[in-house]
């Protein structure tokens, strides 16, 4: 019997509520408890938060980390800021094409491309010409309409209450 093709969609994780790097982290957990192989950048972080420390389900792809808000940049920061997650979002297809990866994550790419530091046009293109097996996951506020036509799962996450709202900071472990 002919294997089912159970790979090779894309999601994209958006909204403004808590949860779209831990959706995309669970999805690692449950892809690589399956035999999965996965892997993982991020865009605009420092990689200091708890997905990154231990051995997570997933092989890192790490960037240069970002150590400011991209507001607070001068035009040469963005500048190179930009020329590294778009070289890495290159790099990272690669890599996940000739490595044979099954989950390819890319945290907080929407945002990047939201911030005109990855073009959109070249994150449509490369999900476009990715190998047909690879799943690819997607997060960030506010995604462009060209990434929603050409996603498979959209999934919004909105806020009911956080307890930011009254004033309890982030903690260790939940949101960082």
């Amino acid at each position: 019997m002919e294997e089912k093709k159970q790979f090779g969609l894309i999601h994209i994780y958006c909204g403004d509520g808590k949860g779209k790097t831990t959706a995309a982290v669970g999805l690692c957990v449950r892809a690589s408890g399956r035999g999965k192989k996965c892997l993982w950048t991020s865009f605009l972080k420092d990689y200091d938060s708890g997905e990154f420390l231990g051995k997570p389900p997933f092989n890192l792809y790490l960037g240069e980390p970002v150590q400011q808000f991209v507001f607070t940049m001068s035009e040469e920061q963005k500048k190179a800021v930009a020329e590294e997650h778009t070289n890495r979002l290159r790099d990272v297809f690669q890599k996940a094409s000739d490595e044979g990866y099954d989950l390819l994550v890319l945290d907080e790419s929407i945002a990047s491309c939201n911030l005109n530091l990855i073009p959109v046009q070249r994150l449509v293109q490369l999900l476009r010409e990715k190998p047909s097996r690879l799943e690819v996951v997607l997060t960030g506020r506010d995604p462009a309409s060209e990434l929603v036509e050409l996603a498979h799962y959209v999934s919004e996450i909105h806020p009911v209450k956080h307890p930011y709202d009254t004033g309890i900071p982030s903690r260790e472990g939940i949101e960082s």
